[in-house]
């Protein structure tokens, strides 16, 4: 007997954004930060914000610990709005201030074209970046949108700048980075 093959009718979603988002565990005190964080993630996704889809929960590897999961959004609008919302917003600010022993990536896949790739303290390449080479998040490479080659104005202001965040003058607070 032949396998039943079938596919999905994707004609709804013309602005479809795949996510695979990650923390690997780097240092002993990563731990509490990747599992403190699972709760709360669990808790975001199920109050089901505006043009999420369908959230999965992944896991990449045990030995080093690497969490994961996977995020169907309707449009890249959506996802930026819930990004610069709580508790997103709270998550990346405390991240990007100190990653607490962890390394995250993002690597976000668009229906129209694209691809946007971010990886923060991570001790090894993983995904694209383990064939792709590497470059400094600058410039018009700093915003997730640019990176993906979208063009069209952000949904939302970011909260901060890229000379705001690297020069220092700012807490870091980097809303704007993912």
């Amino acid at each position: 007997m032949a396998v039943e093959r079938k596919t999905v009718d994707l004609s709804e979603y013309p602005d479809l954004v795949v996510i695979y988002l990650g923390m690997r565990v780097r240092k002993p005190r990563g731990f509490v930060r990747a599992f403190g964080l699972g709760p709360q993630i669990q808790k975001s996704w199920k109050e089901e914000p505006d043009g999420l889809l369908l959230h999965e929960d992944l896991l990449w590897s045990l030995i080093p610990v690497h969490l994961g999961m996977r995020q169907y959004w309707r449009d890249l609008d959506s996802l930026e709005r819930w990004t610069r919302s709580e508790p997103h917003k709270i998550w990346w600010r405390q991240f990007m201030k100190d990653s607490g022993g962890t390394g995250f990536w993002h690597e976000a896949y668009f229906m129209r074209g694209g691809i946007d790739a971010i990886y923060g303290d991570m001790s090894k390449p993983t995904g694209i970046a383990r064939f792709a080479p590497d470059m400094p998040a600058r410039g018009a490479l700093f915003s997730a949108r640019r990176r993906a080659g979208r063009s069209e104005p952000l949904a939302v202001e970011p909260v901060i700048g890229e000379a705001e965040y690297y020069d220092g003058s700012a807490d870091r607070s980097a809303d704007n980075v993912a």
